[in-house]
């Protein structure tokens, strides 16, 4: 089928149409597509995606919330698609293509906003701080603290997010590490290996997984195939590191005023040492917070798995759990209250519990940044671009090369992007190269720190000291992981 270069290219049969896009609802009144990847609205659009994520990639330093620009670029492009098919009759086949990305863009938002809610209601209820608290209590040398703040990042992000996640172990970190500059670099590293690596076995521990599985490609089980290629990815460039870290124990210097503790070295007399309280003791309610989310992992699994409906149904129902149990704190805190009140006091738990509250603190960036992407590369596979690539990569180069070159991409490209253009582009392959997949385009974006949201999350909070090229310079044994995790995988599982 010839083409040229400006011109429209009209397909009276859908067949392309659903290779192009599959799962699109081919439903339409005339059944034509128009191939737009030689005409200028094709270039145009392509040239709005390409601005719109340098403008994403240079959040850090332009201070412009990433939603912004991709939000603005899906509605350009789709205006441009639009405009093309109405001038040449074709009314609804631009609606149908755009209601289809809404519809599997909705079900990840609804979904991801329970578990935010989830999480922030945790925070709040103050589970987290509790954990750091008695992580700075206990007084472990840096070494230790290396491995467990490595190691508990793996074990936290299959369940939270990897941004949370890291986020937690960082103020860890930055607790006790205060002027060791030395320290909070190789931890800052190890935590986003450790945080992206723990998420790639688990359809909640990052939107790639949760996305490959919404698909209904890999079911809930299968991810955890993936549980030893993660944990080598982690494992090879944190021994490596380990080698780095200083073997000292920090000094505990008590502060009587303010009741906190701060921690120093004998070589740190410029700064003053990050602070951490003495002791958080969790909210009331917190416990069975954490019981009610892991009931609502249990309910969207079984209604995926045994009743065949999307798993944000259960989700939803998940979230009803919360609110219920939101009520009944709310309308017993009052006597909980006057019964504890030194008690309520001291824990900072004298206002009434609000899911709705929790469900504001959503990260709505986050969220809308998803809503733009989830467009963009729809709009850009209706217009014919990802068939092209997809032909290139997975059938050019095979799914192995290919799949590997996924995860190199998420590097610098946010993977979230990059795995719903494989999605969309849905090829041939089996169970074993979609799990590769997941895993690269998972563990891919440690390679750099902007290759993930953790690693950008981390670069602010310990600014100055977790920087770009502090991180580039562990990136070859970052890649030696990388690539030993496909090793591993491709031995266990392909």
């Amino acid at each position: 089928m010839m083409r040229a270069p400006g011109r429209l290219l009209l397909v009276p049969s859908m067949g392309l149409l659903a290779l192009l896009i599959p799962g699109l609802s081919l439903a339409s009144e005339s059944g034509q597509w128009i191939d737009l990847t030689a005409h200028s609205v094709g270039y145009a659009a392509l040239i709005i995606f390409v601005v719109a994520y340098i403008l994403v990639m240079a959040e850090e330093f332009l201070h412009l919330r990433k939603s912004k620009p991709v939000i603005i670029a899906a509605g350009l492009i789709w205006a441009l698609i639009a405009y093309v098919y109405s001038q040449n009759g074709l009314t609804h086949e631009a609606e149908v293509a755009v209601r289809h990305n809404l519809l599997e863009y909705s079900e990840l938002m609804l979904f991801l906003l329970v578990a935010m809610t989830y999480i922030n209601a945790m925070q709040e209820r103050q589970v987290f701080d509790a954990l750091r608290s008695w992580l700075i209590r206990k007084g472990f040398g840096l070494r230790a603290l290396f491995w467990m703040t490595g190691g508990l990042a793996f074990v936290i992000s299959p369940v939270a997010d990897n941004l949370t996640t890291a986020l937690l172990m960082c103020a860890v970190v930055m607790a006790v590490g205060g002027d060791n500059t030395r320290f909070v670099t190789l931890a800052c590293i190890n935590i986003v290996v450790a945080a992206n690596a723990g998420g790639a076995f688990s359809p909640f521990g990052d939107i790639t997984t949760l996305m490959v599985w919404q698909k209904g490609i890999i079911d809930f089980f299968g991810f955890f195939d993936l549980f030893i290629p993660a944990l080598v990815n982690f494992l090879v460039p944190a021994f490596f590191m380990h080698q780095a870290v200083p073997d000292i124990k920090p000094e505990m210097v008590p502060s009587e005023p303010t009741r906190r503790v701060s921690f120093s070295y004998h070589r740190a007399a410029e700064r003053k040492a990050e602070t951490a309280p003495v002791d958080v003791h969790m909210r009331r309610g917190a416990r069975r917070i954490i019981l009610l989310f892991l009931l609502t992992i249990a309910t969207a699994v079984s209604f995926h798995n045994f009743l065949h409906l999307p798993p944000v149904i259960g989700m939803l129902t998940g979230l009803g759990y919360l609110q219920f149990f939101g009520f009944y704190l709310r309308m017993s805190h009052h006597g909980w209250q006057q019964r504890n009140g030194e008690r309520a006091n001291q824990i900072g738990d004298i206002t009434p519990f609000d899911v709705f509250n929790k469900v504001a603190r959503a990260e709505w960036d986050t969220l809308l940044f998803f809503y733009g992407v989830v467009l963009c590369v729809g709009g850009l596979g209706f217009i014919g671009y990802l068939g092209m690539a997809s032909d290139v990569m997975y059938e050019q180069w095979g799914p192995l090369a290919a799949n590997v070159a996924v995860g190199l991409l998420s590097a610098v490209v946010d993977n979230i992007p990059v795995m719903f253009a494989v999605l969309t582009m849905n090829p041939d392959m089996d169970q074993a190269q979609w799990l590769l997949v997941t895993l690269t385009a998972g563990v891919g974006g440690s390679l750099l720190s902007i290759g993930s949201a953790a690693g950008v999350a981390l670069m602010g909070q310990a600014r100055g000291v977790y920087t770009f090229f502090a991180h580039l310079r562990w990136t070859p044994e970052i890649a030696l992981g990388y690539f030993a995790s496909i090793v591993v995988h491709l031995w266990l599982n392909g």
